[in-house]
């Protein structure tokens, strides 16, 4: 199959740092049109995979190709036909929101009245605050216009590297509107989170950790793909609840998630004979009841029975 038949194509890419290996031999590809998902914690490599697909760094091994252009031959042509939004916010704290978009139009030799179309459902959110210096906007402006700046030359892909980190909660679901209404428009995003609840907004995810893809699928392919029992489980004592039940039989790993702990059974588990035994050591307030896996219980899932984890 010929690369240009996907957004992204990555083969055995590989980056270290001294010892560090940050990237380890990743393989994936992204469809034309989707909003790709890498979901990990920080420090999982995802800044580094996004330097190298952007053409900011180069690999120690193996090979990408973004929109059938490789990253090593095609410099030019993937800087001038993708957006790239870093994680911290790099635009220029002493230019106003408007220089700022000013500038960026310029650098790829435009302007902004040329493609004002593109980014005015953005854009218009901070036009009355246009004037005000980059650096003074509060969190949420700050996203708006660095999405802004990173659409303004009308890219074909957007690279966003945990775009919603440090935003509050409104600002956070406003953005991921805006990101649905992009794909409309037929732009490819690939999009970092630490967030698992943002998941669910992508088309597909790689379930991302330490420097290597745990699994691809879509949200709801990796949620009814989980087989194990997992109850939700909570008293009073939350803290000893936690630990005793870790050590009990047919426990196989108890974690907060949330208000609750979830609890991961083995195929013996017997909830009934759980809550007794709980019962029996004084938890006579305990809630237990059975739950559907979310993609953080994936995730965990994966990471624990990953070996090279």
């Amino acid at each position: 199959m010929s690369t240009t038949d996907r957004a992204i194509v990555v083969r055995g890419l590989t980056k270290r740092y001294g010892k560090q290996l940050a990237v380890d031999h990743l393989s994936f590809e992204v469809e034309h049109g989707e909003i790709f998902g890498l979901i990990g914690p920080d420090g999982a490599g995802k800044t580094t995979l996004f330097h190298m697909l952007t053409t900011l760094t180069t690999p120690d091994e193996g090979t990408a190709s973004i929109l059938g252009k490789d990253i090593l031959k095609d410099i030019r042509a993937i800087r001038s036909s993708v957006g790239y939004m870093p994680g911290r916010f790099s635009l220029y704290q002493d230019l106003s929101a408007r220089e700022n978009l000013q500038f960026f139009a310029a650098l790829f030799r435009t302007t902004v009245e040329e493609n004002y179309d593109l980014v005015a459902p953005i854009y218009s959110q901070i036009e009355k605050f246009q004037d005000r210096k980059a650096g003074h906007l509060s969190g949420g402006m700050k996203q708006k216009l660095a999405l802004s700046c990173a659409l303004i030359h009308r890219p074909s892909m957007l690279f966003l590297d945990e775009p919603t980190t440090g935003v509050d909660a409104v600002s956070r679901g406003e953005f991921w509107e805006m990101l649905q209404r992009l794909k409309e428009q037929g732009i490819t995003i690939l999009v970092s989170t630490p967030y698992m609840d943002e998941a669910s907004l992508c088309d597909r995810i790689a379930l991302y950790n330490k420097g290597r893809i745990l699994g691809i699928d879509t949200p709801e392919g990796f949620r009814r793909g989980y087989d194990a029992p997992l109850y939700a489980v909570s008293a009073e004592r939350m803290y000893e609840l936690l630990n005793v039940t870790r050590g009990m039989p047919g426990v196989r790993e108890c974690y907060t998630a949330g208000s609750v702990h979830h609890l991961v059974g083995t195929a013996d588990f017997r909830p009934e004979e759980y809550s007794e035994a709980l019962a029996a050591r004084g938890f006579s307030d305990l809630v237990i009841r059975p739950i559907e896996a979310d993609v953080e219980d994936v995730f965990i899932k994966l990471m624990h029975n990953d070996p090279l984890q």
